[in-house]
């Protein structure tokens, strides 16, 4: 492996929820009168809490959050191709998977689509910021022992290609949910995670 460490975001990348997330952020923007289509895309890999004191601080951020994950830990989601493989290829301490999901909704998202829980799972509880500040992959970094310059994120949405790039990693993104032109600050791309496995050493 090239890389001393790889740092995975969940939704995206592991899972593929993303129809599922957006139709619980429609909802739940119509039911607040919001802008369903604009808070729709503004919801990938930020969290809830985030996304809502963007587009509505005038709620209480902490208690909507709690009510959209909620929704969310309902929705389940399958497995993308490489998920599976990556997970049981990478060599112990060397993964971590950092999402913006919650831990109860990241345990949730996993067990739906029948991955296993890595050993190092950081996620937006862990941190006060999340993406795309860099503090969930500088998180994962040190759990593992690793420079953050010896780092592989692998991410779906701009704002997880930003934190990575702002942690002084190596960012690649796949387009399972954004176009290239959205993610052209990563260093490569590639159509899903199986694309990336030889790229990493673990085909």
């Amino acid at each position: 492996m090239r890389f001393a460490a790889i740092l995975t975001d969940l939704d995206g990348v592991l899972v593929d929820s993303g129809d599922a997330v957006e139709a619980v952020w429609r909802d739940w923007a119509a039911e607040r009168g919001l802008d369903a289509e604009a808070v729709a895309r503004a919801s990938h890999g930020v969290p809830s809490r985030e996304v809502i004191a963007a587009v509505a601080p005038q709620l209480d951020a902490a208690a909507e959050a709690e009510r959209v994950d909620a929704l969310h830990a309902e929705t389940g989601g399958e497995a993308l191709p490489g998920a599976a493989e990556l997970l049981a290829a990478a060599p112990a301490g060397t993964l971590a998977v950092v999402t913006s999901c919650g831990a109860a909704l990241a345990a949730a998202r996993l067990r739906s689509a029948g991955l296993p829980e890595p050993a190092i799972l950081v996620t937006a509880d862990a941190v006060r910021r999340g993406k795309p500040a860099p503090d969930a992959y500088l998180v994962a970094a040190q759990a593992l022992g690793a420079e953050p310059s010896g780092c592989v994120v692998i991410e779906d949405a701009p704002a997880g290609v930003r934190a990575g790039r702002a942690a002084g990693m190596t960012v690649w993104a796949v387009t399972t949910t954004h176009g290239e032109d959205e993610l052209r600050e990563a260093d490569r791309t590639a159509a899903d995670l199986a694309a990336l496995l030889a790229p990493l050493g673990l085909a």
